[in-house]
Parts: structure tokens; sequence; C-alpha cells
């Protein structure tokens, strides 16, 4: 397993970040380890895949998981406000640095993950395959 570690500065947006690192790196299967920050802009989509919701406020990311792949990347967010009241949700573009993002990445070495449109489900869903 491999190691990747980046830091987010303000204004930049999460995903779209996360993205360009990605590619940047060449990372083929590549998963959140942790991270921790803060958003002063957050847009998530809730487990209704119609539902999008937009908040202005400023959040701490208490949690970041997903997969990380060329394809794509799909990726939950946990965040909290300044009440401790919580809101999470599917990452969207839209979420905006408010102070830092300290963001550390595993990428299995010997895997490749995809995206492959799902009949079943009617995403694209993650395809792993393994190199021996």
């Amino acid at each position: 397993m491999k190691i990747h570690a980046l830091r987010l500065r303000p204004n930049q947006d999460l995903k779209k970040e996360l993205i360009k690192f990605t590619k940047e790196n060449n990372i083929n299967a590549g998963f959140i380890i942790t991270c921790v920050g803060s958003l002063r802009k957050a847009t998530l989509r809730m487990s209704d895949e119609n539902i999008i919701k937009d908040y202005e406020n400023r959040f701490e990311i208490n949690a970041l998981s997903g997969t990380l792949c060329q394809d794509d990347v799909h990726l939950h967010v946990s965040l909290s406000d300044e009440n401790g009241n919580g809101v999470g949700g599917h990452l969207k573009e839209g979420c905006i640095i408010y102070v830092t993002a300290e963001i550390i990445i595993g990428e299995i070495e010997d895997a490749t993950f995809s995206r492959e449109f799902d009949k079943e489900t009617g995403f694209n869903e993650l395809k792993i395959r393994v190199d021996k």
C-alpha cells in the first residue's frame, strides 16, 4: 500500500481538488484514510438521488470516506456546525474549504478501481480489478 498526504487551503473545492490530486498522482485504487478540516459551504446529495442541498455555514469535517479512481471519486462526508448539529451526504462539487483540509489517502498498488454503469442500481458502481 502507498500513502499520500495533502493539505487543501481556503476557498479550494474539496471534491475538485481530490479529483485533480487523484489524476495528477495516477491513483488507480485509492481510498480516504482520514480527513480533518473545515468548510464554509457544502453541497451534498441526500440518500434520495434527486435531493441536493446547499449549506452556507462554517462546518467542521468530522469524517470523509470513499474511493478514488481515474474514472471518478465516490465520497461521503459528515459535518457539524457551531452547535454540534450534524449533516452528511454524498459529496458534490461546491464544498469549499474554510481554513484547511488535511487528507490522508491510501492506495492499493496491485489493484485498479473503475466505475461502470450498473443496470440494477442505475448508477456507475465500483468495479475492482486485482493485478496479480
